[in-house]
């Protein structure tokens, strides 16, 4: 018979606590897509007040793929309007393939170095980005101006993934 001394029951206990939980990985999509950019983020970069996110359904880019998450924040006293559009795909690779895909409709392509594994601006001045399984889109309007503020944001949601 093995006799256990109270460390070897606080070590089985510690080894069967890590075992039963499951951690949750970085690229798992939270219950709510739009916490990944909270209304006071986007404020503190852009200098702007807006409301709290409307969330709702966005499209499949093709049959068989995940839909997606539309988070729509309004500026208060103006109509500026940022769309952040969240993807998670099944895999890295699924989420690379589908990135490429996409890109040939929102050519020319001008690459943004350092957020993600692969991003873009497009002409219309929005940016897309992949992040392991995980790919997003943000446009503020159509103006070249805001492209260092989507780049900030684009950044910090980037860094929660």
């Amino acid at each position: 018979m093995v006799r256990l001394v109270p460390s070897m029951l606080v070590a089985a206990a510690l080894v069967s606590t890590f075992w039963a939980v499951k951690p949750a990985r970085a690229a798992d999509p939270p219950a709510d897509p739009c916490s990944l950019l909270p209304a006071s983020d986007v404020a503190r970069i852009t200098g702007k007040n807006y409301n709290p996110p409307q969330s709702s359904a966005a499209p499949r880019p093709y049959a068989n793929t995940n839909a997606g998450t539309d988070c729509t924040y309004a500026a208060r006293g103006s109509g500026d309007q940022l769309l952040f559009r969240v993807y998670f795909d099944n895999s890295p690779a699924q989420a690379t393939d589908l990135f490429a895909k996409l890109r040939m409709f929102y050519s020319p392509p001008t690459p943004v170095p350092g957020i993600g594994d692969d991003a873009y601006f497009d002409p219309r001045h929005a940016i897309h980005v992949r992040k392991g399984k995980v790919r997003y889109f943000l446009q503020l309007g159509d103006a070249e101006a805001n492209q260092k503020a989507l780049s900030a944001l684009a950044a910090l949601v980037a860094g929660k993934l």
